[in-house]
């Protein structure tokens, strides 16, 4: 009987520890799940202040390339009305030139009819008064004859004094239409090159922009992680929570139904009717002798009463929760 005794008390012992074990193992369990929460809590708190800084940077960010862009495209229109007048200046100066070429070749086709001309009329010697009245039949015809010399010279004067005066104006007027064409094409390829330095500034803003559109992304991305993550652990907890929750008021078990939590049974007892310990407990809820007699029990150990008998007066003791105290185990489990 002694050996039974201490081989029902090693059993208890290995349950007891096997029990605190699980115990332990569903507070380390429970602890890592909190541990996991109260990190994921922390970076998302990191990864919401992240993601806020890097929204703000990316508006910032926007709004520059949006004034940016508004920018190039004001120089741009600034460089194509100054291409556009370029390109008319240089038509002009083109049709400036072609016009001297042509009083040019005017010029000289006068001076060649005026050479001919002075020929023609001074082969014989130049021309006097008295060849003029000699030649002359009548007063008249020597008025006649000396207007019409007078009117010939001045209209070959005017016409080379007019050839000469357009091709001076043209001249001027190329002269003036080149430095302008010059000025132009200046001012133009000024232009070009400011929409070119605003452009690469453009483009190193939009750059940037992206740079910080991807960052906030992938922060989002990384706190929605982490946000799952900490939903799946709380979810884990619950479920763990309920389940000891549900475990510790259970009364099935084997051998059930139990007067009190199978849980407690299975740490007392192992669900056994177990003789007399060394402190004197027995039965399937451990009754000491004196609680066993106090209860009012017909045995005079609780493992001799039938299960109903001990089922009984465990549920008086047991008291709805309010006699878990009578037992070690209820603070175990």
């Amino acid at each position: 009987m002694a050996g039974l005794r201490a081989l029902v008390v090693v059993v208890v012992v290995l349950i007891l520890a096997a029990l605190a074990g699980a115990s332990v193992a569903r507070a380390q369990t429970e602890g890592a799940l909190r541990d996991r929460i109260a990190a994921g809590e922390a970076a998302e708190g990191a990864l919401g202040g992240a993601v806020a800084r890097l929204a703000a940077l990316e508006r910032d960010a926007a709004s520059d390339v949006t004034a940016l862009e508004a920018r190039v495209g004001d120089v741009q229109a600034e460089v194509t009305e100054a291409e556009r007048l370029a390109t008319e200046t240089a038509v002009r100066l083109d049709a400036a030139r072609t016009r001297l070429m042509r009083l040019e070749r005017r010029l000289a086709e006068v001076r060649v009819k005026l050479a001919a001309l002075l020929r023609e009329r001074y082969v014989t010697g130049a021309p006097n008064l008295v060849t003029v009245v000699l030649n002359s039949r009548g007063f008249d015809e020597f008025l006649e004859t000396t207007a019409f010399l007078r009117r010939v010279q001045a209209s070959d004067e005017r016409l080379l004094e007019t050839v000469r005066g357009a091709r001076a104006q043209a001249e001027r007027e190329r002269g003036l239409l080149t430095v302008l064409s010059r000025r132009r094409a200046d001012t133009a390829a000024a232009l070009v090159r400011r929409r070119d330095a605003l452009a690469g500034v453009l483009d190193g803003l939009r750059r940037r922009r992206d740079a910080v559109t991807a960052a906030r992304a992938a922060r989002e991305a990384a706190l929605s992680r982490t946000q799952a993550g900490r939903r799946d652990a709380e979810q884990a907890l619950r479920k763990l929570l309920a389940e000891q929750a549900t475990a510790a008021v259970s009364l099935v078990g084997p051998g059930g139904p139990w007067a009190i939590p199978y849980a407690i049974v299975q740490c007392e007892s192992g669900g056994q009717n177990l003789p007399p310990n060394s402190a004197g407990a027995s039965g399937y809820y451990q009754f000491l002798p004196s609680t066993w007699a106090g209860l009012g029990g017909s045995t005079e150990h609780a493992y001799q009463a039938p299960k109903a008998e001990q089922d009984r007066l465990a549920a008086q003791l047991w008291a709805g929760g309010a006699g878990a105290r009578n037992w070690v185990c209820a603070s175990l489990v």
